[in-house]
């Protein structure tokens, strides 16, 4: 997983995963058939370890505006951390390569839709309780936090620190009320 994060699918050859999994290529390719098939592994993997306390967040947080505050807020801390690979894995694996890669930008890119969809979902369902007014435009403000966490991953990759990172959040948080004042005719 830490190699595809760090490296990219494209960026990472069989020598790379079965050096990092001290394994020789015949069992690496018994036990998962392909790189694919390994990535995929890893994507899962990566939902399941790194991505979780930014699912937990969505899901446990009291509000949507703090749902949306700690996610963003989670990926700032752990994006940056000492000693991980930075940013997003999701965002970052593979956004671009070759042909033969599109089966892979494809998995990643419904796993980015599914993000999108789960923030959404999250402020549905805040709407439905009665946290967000009626009229609230869901799916831009989905669309604008997760324009805003995409945006944090470049930012971690390219090295920016948590502090700087959290300022981010914090001028993304900012936009809260504004973002979830109803539509008008008048605004429009």
């Amino acid at each position: 997983m830490e190699v595809f994060w760090r490296q990219g699918y494209e960026g990472t050859s069989m020598n790379d995963l079965t050096a990092a999994m001290g394994i020789n290529r015949p069992s690496l390719y018994a036990a998962f058939g392909c790189k694919e098939a390994l990535f995929q592994e890893a994507v899962t993997l990566y939902d399941a370890t790194a991505g979780a306390p930014a699912a937990r967040a969505l899901e446990e947080a009291p509000t949507a505006r703090e749902a949306v505050e700690r996610v963003l807020r989670v990926n700032a801390s752990y994006g940056a951390a000492p000693g991980t690979a930075p940013g997003c894995m999701i965002v970052l694996a593979a956004t671009v390569g070759s042909p033969e890669t599109e089966e892979v930008r494809a998995l990643l890119s419904r796993r980015r839709s599914e993000g999108q969809i789960g923030l959404r979902n999250r402020l549905q369902r805040a709407m439905a309780e009665g946290d967000l007014p009626q009229g609230a435009d869901i799916d831009g403000i989905a669309m604008f936090y997760t324009a805003v966490l995409q945006g944090l991953t470049i930012q971690a990759r390219d090295g920016a620190a948590a502090e700087a990172l959290h300022r981010v959040v914090d001028k993304a948080m900012a936009a809260w009320d504004v973002l979830v004042r109803p539509s008008t005719d008048e605004q429009l």
